[in-house]
């Protein structure tokens, strides 16, 4: 099969769930030996020997643009940096590129870019609003809405694989040798065609009744238009504080507010730069978890990744929010709500309550140790009324299960 045939990204992602190596080489030979980066000219993939050209366009999209393969593999290679170094890596490897007379350059991809890349890369997710599908998917999608002239499961198993190669003729035999499964057009159908235009008449007064219902809620989902389209629903953000004496940093978050069990910030290093936690949302998406982007700075934002802030923590130290699109905490509180976690029986500090509402003061345990369990069982007390006020704020924001809001 010739390399145009092959995707980069299910490739890449092929190779990481099989432990197998991809090594960059300046020769389309499966065999040739590994070089730097900015002397590659395809990424060999040894356990498949395949080689693909390292300026190969993917189908994940940043700034309306295709990503390279070699920015996509560059993003991998680097996942571990903070957003500093991970910045100053790609400005090292783009003058490399330069000097070695190369027209290719790296990338920079933003920090929500690389934590959904690199979570479906390691397969942790199954979808990405950054990633388009691929054509045949699209087709088979298609296909699906209509009755197929292929008769069936080998039909289905066909609508299946598309985009992934063709099925085995051995196995395509076995398909068709079963007993054939009707969809619903089918169904409804039967052996001759029936019309159903009757049922429409029977529905008007039920989708009336429905309409005016909806138009009753008016402003509040004016908010959560989804300007773009059907597209997948953007993750929320959670902005922390990078203040050392925050009790809340990346090192402790997640077991916080997803196990709801508080520990201190120094008990376990942490160079992430950012992480995600999920939760339920009732009131939005009963049935599946939301997953929440944690971030400590806003250096990398774009300026539609505001509209997707549902809580911002913080110390009361106003320095916090210097880079922030309100620099104002009196501003910034009127479109987000702020966090502030302190110790229990400890006052919150004078801008907490300067601040009024807008900033929810809550309070922990003081931390006494592992074998300190008894005076832990109100961490999880403390969680569920965080998350409850972050709930009310996203509600009134505009937030749905299919869409974020456009403005905040």
């Amino acid at each position: 099969m010739a390399p145009t045939d092959h995707d980069p990204l299910l490739v890449l992602r092929q190779s990481i769930s099989s432990s197998q190596a991809f090594i960059p080489s300046a020769s389309a030979d499966a065999s040739a030996p590994e070089v730097p980066l900015s002397q590659a000219t395809h990424l060999q993939f040894t356990g498949l020997s395949l080689s693909l050209p390292i300026d190969s366009p993917t189908r994940f999209i940043s700034s309306d643009k295709p990503v390279d393969l070699r920015s996509i593999y560059f993003a991998w290679l680097n996942r571990e940096l903070a957003i500093p170094e991970y910045n100053a890596s790609a400005t090292t490897l783009n003058d490399a590129l330069a000097a070695n007379g190369s027209s290719g350059k790296v990338q920079n991809l933003g920090f929500i870019e690389r934590l959904d890349l690199i979570t479906w890369l390691e397969g942790a997710s199954e979808e990405s609003e950054y990633i388009k599908p691929l054509a045949g998917d699209a087709s088979a999608a298609a296909a699906g809405a209509a009755p197929s002239s292929k008769t069936g499961a080998a039909a289905l198993a066909a609508q299946a694989r598309s985009g992934k190669g063709t099925i085995d003729p051995r196995l395509a035999s076995v398909y068709d040798g079963e007993r054939r499964m009707g969809d619903r057009n089918t169904v409804l159908r039967g052996i001759k065609p029936t019309d159903f235009s009757h049922v429409r008449k029977l529905a008007i007064p039920f989708i009336q009744k429905k309409s005016q219902s909806s138009s009753a809620i008016g402003s509040t989902q004016s908010l959560s238009i989804n300007q773009k389209g059907p597209s997948r629903r953007p993750d929320p953000i959670i902005l922390l504080s990078p203040s050392a004496s925050s009790l809340l940093r990346m090192s402790n978050a997640r077991s916080f507010l997803e196990d709801g069990k508080f520990m201190p910030p120094d008990a376990g290093a942490s160079t992430a730069s950012m992480l995600h936690v999920q939760r339920i949302i009732p009131s939005i998406d009963p049935n599946r978890p939301m997953r929440f982007i944690l971030v400590e700075g806003s250096e990398q934002f774009k300026p539609e990744y505001w509209n997707r802030i549902v809580a911002v923590f913080t110390t009361g130290q106003t320095w916090q929010f210097k880079n922030y699109k309100w620099s104002n905490p009196n501003e910034l509180f009127k479109h987000t709500m702020g966090v502030f976690v302190g110790w229990r029986g400890e006052l919150a500090p004078d801008n907490i309550r300067g601040w009024g509402h807008r900033v929810m003061s809550t309070s922990v345990d003081r931390w006494r140790g592992e074998d300190d369990v008894a005076s832990r069982f109100r961490d999880k007390e403390v969680v569920e009324y965080i998350w409850k006020s972050i709930e009310m704020n996203m509600r009134s924001k505009g937030w749905r299960k299919d869409a974020a809001p456009t403005s905040i």
